[in-house]
């Protein structure tokens, strides 16, 4: 199995490359020039997150793509034109697959949109907890967000028409794809599709330096997880099973150290620090 370290290290298909710093994972899509995905990428995705769900020293897990251009236009569309439709099936559940697993792994995930995120990329995004993208170059095109695979005469496969329609609400997000528009970063935080826009020649230095801000010792990483599980579950049941989910989460933190550190560190008027466990 893979395991993190703080040099950059190739999953099995060399599809994805890892790393870990100061707590927080980086997992690199590298398909150039557009970071498209293929089954080998899922593939080698749905490992990363595993080895970083497993890892103690992981606290944050951070998405991106290769280079300063896209962080993923989708799937590989030379691909899917070779293989057969059962062959499409499986290959679009094995990425629903990876996308749950990313999105219920009890630790924070982050979308560092390095570039256009259109189509199944956007889909890849709206499967981790944060997505903050980066903002246009002072010269030349700017980045773009949205998702047009009506023009390509399918739908959002990867989980797009269901978490976009959960985010924006029903009727924006299908307009929004039925018009295959595509906006800016400053138009996609203005949607909500992006929660934050950060300068554009300090891209990964901001992003590292806010995921850390997430991990101890400076925050709880246990109660963010719990947090996680509680919203990404709970929010689909019943109000009554949802808060009894929420209090089962409650509990295994009030028995953490974590909790008492912090309920202690606010008594005493003291600035916390959190060992995540």
């Amino acid at each position: 199995m893979f395991e993190f370290s703080a040099d950059w290290k190739e999953l099995p298909h060399a599809k994805v490359r890892a790393r870990v710093e100061d707590r927080v994972a980086w997992v690199v899509m590298q398909n150039p020039p557009a970071n498209n995905y293929s089954y080998e990428m899922m593939r080698d995705l749905d490992e990363a997150v595993l080895a970083a769900r497993m890892d103690e020293g992981v606290d944050v897990i951070v998405l991106t793509g290769d280079g300063d251009r896209f962080f993923c236009s989708g799937a590989d569309i030379s691909m899917l034109n070779e293989v057969t439709p059962r062959w499409k099936y499986s290959f679009c559940l094995h990425a629903n697959e990876t996308m749950l697993r990313l999105e219920h792994t009890p630790k924070l995930t982050i979308a560092a949109l390095n570039g256009h995120c259109v189509g199944g990329g956007l889909e890849v995004a709206l499967a981790c907890d944060l997505r903050w993208m980066r903002g246009n170059p002072a010269e030349g095109k700017g980045y773009k967000i949205g998702l047009p695979e009506v023009k390509l005469g399918v739908l959002p496969g990867t989980g797009g028409t269901q978490r976009l329609g959960r985010l924006l609400g029903q009727s924006r997000a299908l307009q929004m794809m039925v018009d295959a528009t595509l906006y800016g970063p400053e138009q996609g935080q203005e949607l909500g599709l992006v929660h934050q826009v950060l300068d554009h020649d300090e891209f990964v230095q901001q992003v590292q330096q806010a995921a850390r801000q997430y991990c101890s010792p400076h925050m709880a990483p246990l109660a963010i997880g719990n947090i996680k599980r509680a919203v990404q579950s709970g929010c689909g049941l019943p109000l009554e099973s949802g808060l009894a989910l929420e209090r089962e989460l409650q509990q295994r933190l009030f028995e953490s150290q974590d909790a008492k550190e912090g309920i202690a560190a606010f008594v005493e008027k003291r600035a916390a620090a959190f060992e995540g466990r």
